[in-house]
């Protein structure tokens, strides 16, 4: 099986290029097949987002067509920033204007009111522009009041992850190893519900 991995972002790309790798598919990216084409990203929810994306994706390549929408999401804030996770404080992949607003949002508020949860929306799309595949993957933890570590990307330095039963827990993803966090991680266990249902595809693109 062939996918493309329908991303710009190219941390993102790797970190689903380096989850897919053990299996029997070939990975492609965007420069392996022409440009492919802007999409706005103007829906309400992570899965509408990465729906719109993974279909523009295929219709134009004749590739099954991978994309994912993915952010963070915290209780005190109702949600936010939610979609808006990339550019919350304005300029889009701006990670430390980020974090420092979601800082300064939650200054003063008690560790117990910092729950968050990290979510991630993926959507295998096929040529003739239907769905494959649409699930959505979770990560449960809480915001720090200061980074810590320096791996990864994102809000990872602030996100706690705080489910119980796991080594993982009470480290942030950026003091998490590459396979540390996907064992745990909204992504890698999004890819994991993935790999279940791929024979629901009855295609395999070009």
């Amino acid at each position: 099986m062939r996918i493309l991995i329908a991303s710009g972002n190219a941390k993102k790309r790797r970190e689903l290029e380096e989850l897919l790798a053990p299996e029997d598919i070939e990975v492609v990216g965007p420069a392996e097949v022409g440009d492919l084409p802007e999409v706005d990203e103007d829906q309400p929810t992570f899965l509408g987002n990465a729906r719109k994306k993974a279909i523009a994706a295929a219709t134009a390549t004749g590739c099954l067509a991978l994309a994912d929408d993915s952010g963070l999401e915290v209780d005190h804030l109702g949600g936010a920033p939610g979609v808006r996770s990339a550019r919350y404080a304005g300029e889009h992949g701006d990670d430390g204007a980020n974090n420092k607003k979601l800082l300064e949002e939650l200054g003063g508020v008690t560790e117990s009111d910092r729950t968050a949860r990290f979510v991630c929306a993926l959507v295998l799309a096929r040529p003739d522009g239907s769905s494959a595949v649409e699930l959505v993957g979770t990560a449960r933890g809480r915001i720090l009041t200061a980074p810590r570590g320096d791996g990864d990307f994102g809000y990872d330095p602030l996100f706690e992850f705080a489910e119980e039963g796991f080594d993982q827990t009470g480290r942030s993803f950026a003091e998490l190893s590459g396979s540390e966090k996907a064992a745990v991680s909204h992504r890698g266990r999004a890819l994991r519900m993935l790999l279940g249902r791929l024979g629901e595809t009855t295609t395999t693109g070009r």
